[in-house]
């Protein structure tokens, strides 16, 4: 019966990686005709040279080129740990090792999955350095060193097992002891704790990564606070992030829930925009809060956990699933972790249709932020020095933008503003 299994696997699993490869050549092809023609976009022409229009370019290929490696890399990985008795032999280890202990410590499932992530995080390194230390390096957008890379990955691995091991145990714990229901339990528990980690990171997770100081007392702080009083905005505070220690790309945001939120700058933002364009991003970001996107997103992603959740209560017991991939007997553990490898190939559909929620968004954010200044030049203005800055692809090919873009391409945001802004004209005329 397990025969099935892998063969359902593998063809769902070669479908998503051949749609992905195909929309990246099909990208890669697209951009080379753009430099073939050598015809910079119409809003680019006054703010950027074709000789930086050309370099955006150039990132994009090369980032499409080490795509085309990287997914093969990944491909190998995944088939490998499934395959290629990883699983089995974790799994008999963390039975030796975690044996020893109480069975209510959970400690095997435990040790199950924390070494699984260890094996999977480690193997998948590679592509991590060469994107930072060659690629971002090569363009100039890298600022990381090798030290606060290693810093980074350690400071995860700490922070991962803290939370994880009190994580893991709790749904571990509901698998095994609540009943026919325990799906319905472990979500409203993950649910609770995704959000307490929405709270607590701001003020205890990011600090251990980045700087976060205050914004000094100044025009721009004076502005950024009377545009929150204007709409309605209420923050903890105003910060500016340290980004220029690991890179060059520069953005803001906002973080947290409830009395927690808090606005953020990246260091770079400040260097590379004025005060008009700043406060743009900043209104659009508002404008996320304001017109409720992070909690229907939230809501939907909700969704999407208890349909999962519920899914995998119906495999639990189905012994043929374990067996495909070298496990003897059915687990909570087991379960647990091939669930999040194998499901992937299953739903991978599910992200452009999130990514098209997503982009309808960002237009509506755009929107917010037009009306609320009562001026699309800024927003607009703010847009293509970001993807100047970042040389960011304006203008990608729509399948591969529809299937992976989150953020409708700068063109597309552009136009967007531009036509909004002749709508604000024609109802004050």
């Amino acid at each position: 019966m397990e025969q099935p299994v892998v063969a359902v696997f593998l063809i769902l699993f070669a479908l998503e990686f051949l749609v992905e490869f195909a929309l990246n050549e099909l990208n890669m092809r697209h951009v080379r005709e753009q430099i073939i023609r050598g015809e910079t976009p119409d809003f680019f022409r006054d703010k950027m040279n074709p000789d930086d229009y050309r370099k955006s370019l150039e990132y994009t290929l090369a980032k499409g080129r080490f795509q085309r490696w990287a997914a093969v890399y990944g491909a190998v990985v995944t088939l490998f740990v499934l395959f290629g008795g990883v699983l089995p032999f974790v799994d008999r280890l963390s039975r030796n090792w975690g044996g020893s202990l109480p069975p209510g410590t959970q400690a095997t499932g435990i040790l199950f999955c924390l070494i699984t992530a260890l094996i999977i995080s480690v193997l998948s390194s590679p592509p991590d350095l060469y994107s930072t230390f060659v690629l971002e390096e090569s363009f100039g957008f890298n600022k990381t060193t090798f030290k606060l890379y290693v810093t980074d990955k350690l400071k995860g691995i700490l922070l991962g097992i803290m939370i994880g091991v009190p994580f893991l145990f709790a749904v571990l714990w509901l698998m095994e002891s609540a009943g026919h229901y325990w799906w319905l339990w472990a979500f409203l528990f993950i649910l609770a704790f995704q959000l307490l980690m929405v709270i607590v990171y701001p003020t205890l997770i990011a600090p251990l990564f980045n700087k976060f100081e205050p914004l000094k007392e100044g025009e721009l702080r004076e502005k950024i606070l009377a545009l929150a009083d204007q709409v309605g905005f209420r923050t903890e505070g105003i910060y500016v992030m340290d980004g220029s220690r690991r890179s060059a790309h520069s953005n803001a945001y906002f973080t947290g829930l409830g009395k927690a939120k808090r606005i953020v700058l990246f260091d770079t933002l400040l260097q590379q925009m004025t005060l008009g364009q700043g406060l743009a991003v900043l209104a659009h970001e508002m404008g996320h809060y304001k017109m409720k996107h992070i909690r229907r997103m939230l809501l939907i992603q909700g969704i999407y956990l208890l349909a999962a959740l519920y899914v995998l209560s119906l495999l639990i017991d189905y012994e043929p699933l374990y067996r495909a991939f070298g496990l003897d007997t059915p687990s909570t553990h087991g379960a647990l972790v091939l669930f999040s490898l194998v499901s992937g190939p299953a739903t991978f559909y599910i992200t452009p249709l999130m990514n098209r929620l997503s982009r309808k968004h960002e237009y509506e954010a755009d929107r917010f932020a037009v009306r609320t200044l009562r001026d699309g030049k800024p927003m607009e203005e703010a847009l293509i020095s970001l993807s100047i800055k970042n040389l960011s692809n304006p203008a990608p090919h729509p399948w591969y933008s529809a299937y992976h873009y989150s953020h409708p391409s700068t063109a597309e945001r552009v136009g967007a503003i531009r036509k909004e802004m002749e709508r604000q004209k024609s109802l004050l005329s």
